[in-house]
């Protein structure tokens, strides 16, 4: 995996970093306005991935980026389309409609230490106390929000801790696309490779009792999200690999905070949602996060 070398590098890591999140901020407010208009959170996610895949497979197809289907290349289409994709979107997907968009969107700030700590382990970063400092802060910003949401008097406990399972999920994505990027593969190919096996997941998922890949017929407004989802998700995984070869896992991880930069104002201006206790003491402290992370990785990159 490269990491950035030069400040030019990490630029370019960062302009990925604010597009990518962006579009996850957009997603969660689409999961929600979704779930309003009927649209099944598995039938949501299975219709968009799929459409997203056929997307970047064209893509790819016509760039002649196609990747080499072997045994490494399989197995990280499929590890990675669980812990990225299919698993941890289906809960975020799910948990929308009982703990809000704005929730949500603040929950997937919390693979940043999850992610410093496993890339430490494996040696994929070496120890910064700048970005130490900055994914601690970032963590403190959601364990702040997560207390204030499990204090609340109407605050589903179930719900809340099905919604924190999915940032470990994406951390565990992180560190294992970085470790096992497959050489001489581009971004574009595999995740192509990845949207396609996450799709073949989700539609298994539906042949399961309690789940429905049925999309209402009543107004052509369902499957208008759909189609909004599904190139924001082409868009999104496509950014997504870009910035991790780029960037590495760690700056990856902070999407999340992106994201809730982005998802929470929408969630309370367009969805009419409240906004989550806690949250004037929590922002700070993901805002001055993603500062030192990005701080710190500069100064590492002009060193």
């Amino acid at each position: 995996m490269r990491q950035p070398t030069s400040s030019a590098g990490l630029s370019r890591s960062l302009l990925l970093l604010l597009a990518a999140g962006t579009t996850l901020g957009l997603t969660t407010n689409l999961a929600k306005l979704a779930g309003e208009n009927g649209l099944p959170p598995l039938a949501f996610l299975a219709w968009s991935v799929s459409g997203a895949a056929l997307i970047l497979a064209v893509i790819v197809a016509a760039r002649g980026l196609v990747p080499a289907l072997n045994t490494r290349t399989l197995e990280y289409f499929a590890v990675a389309a669980f812990f990225t994709v299919a698993g941890s979107n289906l809960l975020f997907f799910s948990a929308v409609e009982h703990v809000g968009a704005s929730f949500v969107a603040l929950a997937i700030t919390f693979p940043p230490l999850l992610t410093y700590l496993g890339a430490l382990l494996f040696g994929v970063e070496r120890f910064s106390t700048l970005r130490a400092a900055g994914v601690v802060l970032a963590l403190a910003g959601a364990a702040v929000l997560a207390a204030f949401g499990l204090s609340s008097p109407d605050a589903s406990a179930r719900w809340i801790v099905i919604t924190l399972c999915g940032p470990v999920l994406l951390a565990a994505g992180n560190l294992y696309r970085t470790l096992r990027w497959p050489e001489n593969e581009h971004a574009e190919g595999l995740a192509a490779g990845m949207l396609i096996a996450a799709a073949a997941m989700l539609f298994l998922t539906g042949l399961l009792p309690g789940f429905s890949l049925a999309v209402p017929h009543g107004s052509a407004l369902p499957f208008l999200l759909i189609g909004v989802q599904t190139a924001l998700f082409a868009t999104q995984f496509l950014l997504l690999l870009l910035l991790q070869r780029s960037g590495g896992p760690v700056l990856l991880s902070l999407l999340g905070a992106v994201g809730a930069v982005v998802g929470v104002p929408l969630a309370i201006l367009f969805l009419s949602e409240a906004p989550p206790r806690g949250l004037v003491y929590a922002v700070p402290l993901i805002a001055m996060g993603v500062a030192l992370v990005a701080w710190g990785g500069k100064k590492e990159a002009t060193a």
